[in-house]
């Protein structure tokens, strides 16, 4: 009997991968959230190829897959069976719901897309930020300062923000509710 994965935030999160700038889940992944089989939900796809168009939808190449079982960032090609895998962005990872109906794709797929969007606001949230450094390169340039005397001040402000933002994605351990001894 198949017990039912619990699925968290930082299992998402863990989940999702950047592949040709954009933020993507792998099938395999997904199929194992869905409670179905890869095959199954490969199967889907291909009767339904006018539901995944490219930016919903795209395989792997031989090279990306390399690179991320390189980076640990999926298992090594024999465990995925052998195949290129398919990689969903947000609307690919929603219409998978469609495809497969059934509640538990329902249920996963909002789940996923509201860590989609978590993701989007602290991207849009933190662009604010970045920009802030341009804006003063501006204003040091406008009142004559020479910037090259200043470069290393300021890739110390772009490393030390990209440090941040990076510690803002990272998820964060969970504390355990409950009774405790």
């Amino acid at each position: 009997m198949k017990t039912e994965m619990l699925i968290t935030d930082d299992l998402l999160l863990s989940k999702i991968l950047q592949i040709r700038n954009q933020k993507v889940m792998i099938d395999r992944d997904l199929a194992e959230m869905y409670g179905v089989e890869t095959r199954r939900l490969n199967e889907q796809v291909k009767r339904n190829t006018d539901r995944f168009p490219e930016n919903f939808a795209f395989k792997l190449t031989e090279e990306e897959v390399e690179l991320m079982v390189s980076q640990n960032a999926i298992p090594s090609r024999q465990i995925l069976g052998g195949s290129l895998p398919n990689a969903f962005t947000e609307h690919g990872v929603l219409m998978l719901a469609n495809v497969l109906k059934s509640k538990k794709a329902i249920e996963v797929s909002l789940q996923i897309i509201d860590i989609f969007v978590r993701l989007r606001e602290a991207l849009m949230t933190n662009q604010d930020i970045l920009l802030k450094p341009e804006q003063l390169d501006r204003k040091l340039i406008g009142i004559g300062h020479d910037v090259k005397m200043h470069d290393g001040e300021i890739e110390t402000i772009f490393e030390l923000i990209k440090e941040i933002m990076e510690e803002k994605m990272r998820p964060r351990p969970c504390n355990l509710i409950g009774f405790k001894t």
